[in-house]
């Protein structure tokens, strides 16, 4: 069965979000009424593929199949963008800042009727406000302005807080756009606590990091002057978001691009938990159709079970 709109816009508001204003501590995620996912499918060369139904798909939780009454697709969805920018002194090395805006900028040009965006700074402590969601990319750029990169960066701690910073957003696809080198050197919480706090995020975050893509990765500590890809790329990708890197406006141009495609060609499956069972993390995976050559979801869900399809029909 399929939901009407408002209800899907209502379960986008009420998808379980970690309870955090400015601390760092995050309230345990509760079993949820209902469980959303929103989903992009790519072919050949990362193309989105938009004219999936829902024979095409099959949901599975640990590797289960699972009974969906939701299935939704959305080419040209108005977005709301949450921008959080590292606000460190790393921040300010390298041309790191630069190439930040430039992204951010074209974010700005490219913004579709209904869009809206929110601007967060995070340093040393916490995240701060800078610009309160809104569709002016005029306020948004002008309160870029005004991030100085300066001091340590509590990189863990800002990112466990953004999904419930998002919650003023009006649309139901949503995105966190964050521009960081990934480098911790202040927070309370630890690389794998974040990654446990990450478990269930609904909200995809894209990474931008500012950094010349042909340097290669290296093993180990990670100089300042760099970028932490691995920290930022599994950030990414649990919560079904992607890493782009580039250091000239060119390179976050195009990265834009592509998140901008991949928001808009969304689709949405869903089912209700049945109740029973621990309220546990839950693995998602997809299997679609040959031409679907990868699929960009979030890792999973944290609650009850999924109701499991009867095969035997």
């Amino acid at each position: 069965m399929r939901q009407p709109a408002f209800l899907i816009a209502l379960l986008a508001l009420v998808f379980p979000l970690f309870g955090q204003t400015t601390d760092v501590e995050i309230a345990d995620t509760v079993s949820v009424n209902y469980v959303m996912i929103p989903f992009t499918a790519l072919g050949a060369n990362g193309v989105p593929i938009t004219d999936l139904r829902q024979r095409d798909v099959k949901l599975l939780v640990d590797g289960v199949p699972v009974k969906t009454d939701l299935f939704e697709r959305s080419m040209n969805a108005p977005v709301s963008f949450s921008i959080i920018i590292d606000g460190s002194g790393s921040m300010a090395l390298a041309g790191k800042m630069e190439a930040a805006r430039a992204g951010i900028q074209t974010l700005i040009a490219s913004a579709k009727p209904g869009d809206e965006f929110a601007l967060f700074m995070f340093d040393n402590r916490r995240v701060h406000d800078v610009v309160p969601f809104t569709s002016d990319g005029a306020a948004i750029l002008k309160g870029l302005d005004s991030v100085k990169p300066y001091g340590k960066t509590a990189f863990f701690d800002a990112i466990a807080a953004m999904p419930a910073r998002t919650e003023e957003s009006k649309n139901p696809t949503r995105a966190i756009i964050l521009v960081s080198d990934g480098i911790d050197n202040a927070s309370r919480l630890t690389k794998l606590q974040l990654a446990a706090k990450l478990e269930g995020v609904s909200i995809p975050i894209y990474a931008l990091a500012p950094r010349d893509p042909r340097l290669p990765r290296k093993k180990g500590p990670v100089s300042e002057t760099l970028t932490d890809l691995d920290v930022l790329e599994e950030v990414a990708a649990s919560t079904g978001g992607k890493l782009f890197i580039g250091n000239k406006p060119q390179h976050f141009a195009s990265a834009v691009m592509a998140l901008d495609r991949a928001l808009r060609a969304q689709y949405l499956i869903g089912f209700p938990p049945t109740g029973t069972g621990a309220v546990k993390y839950r693995r998602i995976s997809l299997e679609t159709v040959a031409r679907v050559r990868s699929v960009r979801v979030r890792a999973g869900y944290k609650g009850t079970e999924p109701p499991t399809l009867n095969t035997s029909r």
